[in-house]
């Protein structure tokens, strides 16, 4: 961050930035062909298709006017491959009542995927768990071929094994993964290498109906309390993976119970690389937390000293959804969080270890200082060779202005088209699904109907789920991966270098980012104008290298530790 950045951010008022940033979005609707030209914005890039295909989900929070914390961003969605057939089922958690779940009889719902149409078969196989659900993680963490669940309450949380036959079975108290706290975000990763997939639980504070407090608008309305008001943050959980069906609470012997927090997003890579896989923690209202991994399976939290626990004026931001994401395609994993209205959303650019704050020149700060980011996804939606960016807004607070009479909490969604060199532009008034207003919390990222785009799915508060399917236009040729480790369970945390001759370009395996969401796990890459993949380097989360290739363009491929070369 230049000193010139950091002199914009700081001393530009609030009443500017507004102004500056309703200004930006008018200015926005068309962008820069590669001679300097203007082009006028795709008029669609996506199609709402929830009813059409038959995904019939409406959230749930509770009792209305009880202002209860919980409530505010309750829900989450997973896109997972229960069965194994090749393509992207839907699982929806629901709320229900914040102090008695199971009394409006609403629970999880899982949709099949039967090619383009969705199928509730909940039922069927027994996923319709009641418990006022927050956060969802997807992974195979018994390495038996099938895809697992993981689902994070308000009181106790539930593990679902897959058990390859259409069906789950509860294994949480046997499996010792029940943790009684408040879980709004978990993932599976392989932080020790040891093959298997672990547990990571981010917690938001130590909340019961006890401890609720009211709170009000400036206009005296009862409205929802900020975390602060409780003044009780949490302490996140790491269980490892013992490799027989059992887990093991690590948060104490691994150093995470020196951290406490109000945490909301997580996201895990190896920021540092030093080859052991890491945590980064969004917080809300307090610094964020990043846990280094020393390769022994213990973490010290650094984002003070790296430069991601605080925003480039030293304050403490409302952290909601996170990624961990190669945005400006240098071989690092940067970051990104969305943020309350009157803060902007964040982008920390990593250099080997150490972030900056790149926010103000990246297009993606005043464009979000009028929203509170929830859910977010870097894609390449158009195919184009660059990340672009979905981000799912939706208020938490009732003062006005209002964009909306019927819902005062409701915002507008935006997409962000990647320029290049972590640069991005604002489709603005574009694409028809952008216009529907909400209030977004989860979302959800991939390709639900296998034409090689990227789709989505989101989650609207009090309402019905949104679909959107990809529609286009594209501006090049595209390749899929899915990354196996040894054990025939996605590579959840591999890194791949996507060569294509002229270019590389470097992804990740991942299912765990945005917020209260469990993403499509294959590694999508749009291409531009190359037509072949020369050859992919894939970094094993167990540390070992291999190259695969060539490749055709237009399909999705499969790479399996120990075939490659």
């Amino acid at each position: 961050m230049t000193a010139t950045e950091q002199i914009f951010v700081t001393r530009v008022s609030l009443a500017g930035l507004l102004v500056l940033a309703s200004c930006t979005q008018e200015s926005q609707p068309k962008l820069d062909n590669s001679d300097g030209s203007m082009r006028a914005a795709p008029a669609a890039f996506f199609s709402e298709v929830a009813a059409e295909r038959g995904a019939e989900f409406t959230h749930v929070y509770g009792a209305k006017q009880r202002f209860w914390f919980p409530e505010l961003a309750s829900g989450a969605l997973a896109l997972i491959d229960y069965d194994g057939d090749g393509d992207l089922d839907l699982y929806c958690v629901q709320a229900g009542d914040c102090q008695e779940p199971e009394v409006l009889g609403l629970g999880n719902v899982l949709f099949r995927n039967d090619g383009g149409r969705f199928v509730d078969i909940t039922v069927e196989a027994g996923v319709g768990h009641m418990g006022y659900g927050h956060g969802v993680a997807v992974g195979d963490y018994d390495n038996d071929g099938d895809a697992d669940l993981y689902i994070g309450n308000l009181k106790e949380n539930v593990l679902y094994r897959n058990n390859g036959d259409g069906t789950f079975t509860d294994v949480t108290l046997a499996a010792g993964v029940g943790m009684p706290k408040w879980t709004v975000s978990c993932g599976f990763f392989d932080y020790d290498g040891d093959g298997d997939l672990d547990l990571f639980l981010v917690n938001n504070v130590n909340w019961s109906p006890a401890v609720e407090a009211k709170c009000e608008t400036n206009y005296g309305a009862r409205d929802y309390c900020s975390p602060g008001n409780y003044n009780a943050p949490s302490v996140d959980t790491l269980y490892r993976n013992e490799g027989d069906g059992t887990f093991v609470d690590v948060t104490e012997s691994s150093g995470i119970s020196l951290g406490t927090g109000v945490g909301w997003g997580l996201a895990a890579a190896d920021f540092d690389g030093n080859g052991a896989l890491d945590f980064y923690v969004a917080n809300d209202g307090m610094a964020n937390l990043l846990w280094l991994n020393d390769g022994e399976g213990h973490f010290t939290d650094r984002a003070l000293i790296a430069g991601c626990a605080l925003n480039v004026n030293g304050t403490a931001e409302a952290g909601m959804g996170v990624q961990a994401a190669d945005i400006d395609n240098d071989g690092d994993q940067d970051l990104f969080m969305t943020h309350m209205h009157n803060e902007t959303n964040t982008f920390y650019l990593n250099k080997r270890g150490v972030f900056t704050d790149r926010t103000s020149i990246s297009g993606l700060g005043i464009e979000s200082l009028l929203y509170t980011g929830f859910g977010m996804g870097f894609h390449d939606f158009n195919l184009d060779g660059e990340l672009d960016l979905f981000v799912a807004n939706g208020r938490v607070g009732l003062t006005p202005p209002h964009l909306s009479e019927s819902d005062p909490f409701a915002e507008p969604n935006q997409l962000f088209l990647g320029q290049g060199g972590g640069k991005f532009r604002e489709v603005a008034g574009g694409p028809t699904a952008l216009k529907l207003i909400g209030t977004s919390r989860a979302a959800a990222f991939g390709d639900l109907d296998n034409d090689g785009d990227v789709d989505l799915v989101y989650l609207d508060w009090a309402a019905p789920i949104k679909i959107l399917e990809n529609r286009g236009p594209h501006e090049g040729a595209w390749v899929g991966f899915r990354v196996l480790g040894s054990h025939g369970a996605d590579a959840l945390g591999a890194v791949l270098e996507i060569d294509t001759g002229g270019r590389t370009q470097y992804r990740r395996a991942d299912a765990c980012y945005s917020f209260c969401a469990a993403n499509d796990p294959r590694v999508h890459c749009g291409l531009g104008a190359a037509n072949t993949v020369v050859e992919v380097r894939v970094l094993w989360p167990t540390g070992e290298r291999e190259s695969f290739g060539p490749f055709d363009a237009g399909l999705y491929h499969t790479l399996r530790q120990g075939e490659g070369r």
